[in-house]
């Protein structure tokens, strides 16, 4: 049975972050959020979050009632105030774009630190000596790297592909694969193509263990730096790649 196999990703930074990456994905002007759009687009996350059994932290939740009660707030009719009354009626999603806001600004100034931290490890001094190619060897920065929230993405279609092909099991059942296992033979489908393997190729098998098995193998890979996988564009299909 699958017991204890839940997942927890360090990727994951939370419900803002999400929701950010959602905005930055679609294009929407975060000073005017279209709650109904953002809302329907968050719980997809969520939902696919949940079929892969990954330990969603309550802040997520959280977030997703607080989306809801706002989408329903905007639901209602506008009240009709009178004259001597001196009541404004504010927009519901005030809060929460402040906090985006917030958010935004933190998370722009960390990564501006992380860069000028990166940039000091890169300068220091010491004795000369014979450099061998080894330590001459820097890994290089992957540009168009798919982040977590865009594998979720990919993880989404998969679903629901599988719904037109066949129903994915839902009841407990026994993993039938270990990870160490799958993680070997993903990094042997990934190394025998130079251009890399299409997301979507690699789960062959429409059972909910396999794919989360396949799921974790893949993130495990990316962790360790054996593979990467690219996304060259917004909504392009992503590409596992062996890291050369």
């Amino acid at each position: 049975m699958i017991e204890s196999y839940h997942v927890r990703i360090d990727g994951f930074e939370g419900p803002l972050d999400l929701l950010l990456h959602l905005i930055k994905q679609y294009e929407i002007d975060i000073y005017d959020i279209p709650v109904a759009e953002i809302t329907a687009q968050y719980m997809a996350y969520i939902d696919t979050m949940q079929k892969l059994d990954l330990n969603i932290a309550s802040e997520y939740l959280v977030m997703a009632a607080t989306l809801l009660a706002i989408k329903s707030e905007m639901l209602l009719p506008n009240q009709e105030i009178d004259e001597d009354d001196n009541y404004e009626e504010g927009d519901p999603r005030e809060e929460l774009i402040a906090r985006l806001i917030e958010y935004r600004r933190y998370k722009e100034a960390a990564e501006q630190l992380k860069e000028i931290e990166g940039e000091e490890k890169e300068s220091f001094t010491r004795s000369p000596e014979k450099m061998t190619e080894k330590t001459n060897e820097k890994q290089p920065i992957k540009k168009n790297a798919a982040s977590i929230y865009d594998m979720l993405a990919a993880m989404q279609n998969i679903f629901n592909r599988q719904k037109w092909n066949r129903s994915i099991t839902t009841t407990v059942e026994k993993i039938e694969i270990p990870l160490q296992q799958r993680m070997d033979e993903v990094l042997d489908i990934v190394e025998l193509s130079e251009e890399g393997i299409p997301f979507d190729q690699l789960f062959p098998y429409s059972t909910k263990s396999h794919i989360i098995v396949t799921f974790m193998a893949m993130l495990e890979l990316m962790k360790q730096k054996l593979v990467y996988c690219e996304q060259k564009q917004t909504f392009d299909q992503l590409i596992l790649h062996k890291w050369r």
